[in-house]
């Protein structure tokens, strides 16, 4: 009976963690329209096909980020993704979709290395020198991006970006479930991100 109880405590765990993630941050959710001023908006990146095109849930966090910026709450945007081979650039259609529509190129900073939100957060903070931000994201999202941050130094809040139903909406819920378990293990390690470089302070 004991070890039935804690096998079960164990594979519920990780959703006991992230209902309690989702409960405490949610506090620290806004909508564009509500949102508090800060210097800096953090863009996460998400899937870019081949043709450079935006999928629907990278596209609504850079026109939710970019509505920011024209409504003068944010004063830059920080477009954070994969990079990881010459044929796939997450920040660099990002940053071109935002040019287009009337950010001032100056304004957007590429983070070329976030492959991961762990990855974004922590060079956010050590190599773009940021102490606070807003991180754009959608809501199934959100919760572990503004925990990691927070973990690792930030003062952040978060925008919802959730503009239109998403296809796969109940598979992001269920890998967030895994992966929100995974950041309170690298907040506690805090390993750097496994690429570095010299810092790019995004505030001057």
């Amino acid at each position: 009976m004991y070890g039935t109880a804690v096998c079960l405590f164990i594979a519920l765990s990780p959703f006991i963690w992230r209902k309690g993630v989702q409960w405490w941050y949610g506090r620290s959710i806004y909508t564009p329209d509500t949102a508090p001023n800060h210097q800096v908006a953090i863009v996460f990146g998400a899937a870019v096909y081949g043709n450079g095109r935006l999928s629907p849930v990278l596209m609504d966090r850079m026109d939710t980020a970019i509505q920011l910026y024209h409504d003068g709450t944010v004063q830059k945007i920080l477009v954070s993704g994969d990079n990881s081979t010459t044929n796939y650039d997450e920040p660099g259609a990002m940053m071109e979709y935002a040019i287009q529509r009337g950010v001032t190129p100056d304004d957007v900073q590429p983070d070329y290395a976030g492959r991961r939100t762990y990855d974004t957060c922590y060079r956010a903070r050590e190599i773009f020198q940021l102490d606070s931000a807003i991180l754009v994201t959608q809501q199934f999202h959100l919760p572990r991006a503004l925990f990691t941050c927070q973990r690792l130094g930030m003062d952040v809040v978060g925008v919802a970006a959730d503009l239109q139903p998403y296809r796969d909406a109940r598979w992001y819920e269920v890998r967030e479930t895994l992966a929100t378990a995974v950041a309170l293990w690298d907040t506690i390690r805090q390993q750097p991100a496994p690429i570095l470089g010299e810092p790019i302070p995004i505030n001057e």
